[in-house]
C-alpha cells in the first residue's frame, strides 16, 4: 500500500499534521465507515465518512461521523438549495478521482464546496479517509476544516 496519495500530498501541501494508519479494507462491509472504525480500534463518532451528494445539480462533499446519517434537507439548506440526493457511486468516483471505499475529502480532482458536520470539531483528533482504500489520517478536526476551506454545519439527520 502506497502511504502517498494525492490526499496526503495535499495535506502536505496545506502544512497539516497528520498520522497514517492502515487497516484491512473489507470490500463486503455494509459501511465501510463502521468497519473502518473497528479495524483501528477507534469510536465510529471519531472517524469521518465522506460523501458525495448533489444539491440543486451541483456536486457537494459532505464530512460526517461514520456512525450518523446525512439529513438532506440541512445539507440542501446549508447550501442555500431546496434538493439534495446523494451521487450515484460510479458518479462519485469520476468525480472525486478515488474508488468508493477510498474516497477522501483531501486532493478530489475538481474542488468543491465541503460541509464538514459541526460536531467533529468537539474532538481532539479524527480520522478521515486518506486516498485510498485501507489508509486512515489521524489529524485535528479543526484542521481538516481549514484545509478544505469546509463550512462546518450540522448535518446529522435526527
Amino acid at each position: 500500500m502506497s502511504k502517498t496519495t494525492r490526499a496526503t500530498q495535499f495535506l502536505d501541501k496545506a502544512g497539516v499534521k497528520y498520522d497514517l494508519v492502515t487497516y484491512d479494507y473489507d470490500p463486503d462491509a455494509d459501511r465501510i465507515g463502521m468497519q473502518a472504525a473497528e479495524a483501528i480500534g477507534a469510536e465510529p463518532f471519531r472517524v469521518l465518512k465522506t460523501l458525495m451528494a448533489e444539491v440543486d445539480g451541483k456536486a457537494v462533499c459532505v464530512v460526517v461521523p461514520s456512525d450518523h446519517e446525512v439529513s438532506m434537507k440541512k445539507l440542501a439548506h446549508a447550501v442555500a438549495g431546496k434538493s439534495a440526493h446523494m451521487m450515484k457511486p460510479a458518479d462519485a468516483e469520476r468525480f472525486t478521482g478515488y474508488h468508493v471505499g477510498g474516497i477522501s475529502p483531501f486532493g478530489q480532482k475538481k474542488r468543491v464546496t465541503t460541509l464538514f458536520e459541526v460536531s467533529a470539531l468537539e474532538h481532539e483528533t479524527v480520522y478521515m479517509n486518506g486516498g485510498q482504500r485501507g489508509l486512515q489520517v489521524n489529524l485535528k478536526p479543526a484542521d481538516a476544516v481549514r484545509a478544505l476551506d469546509a463550512k462546518a454545519v450540522d448535518l446529522l439527520a435526527e
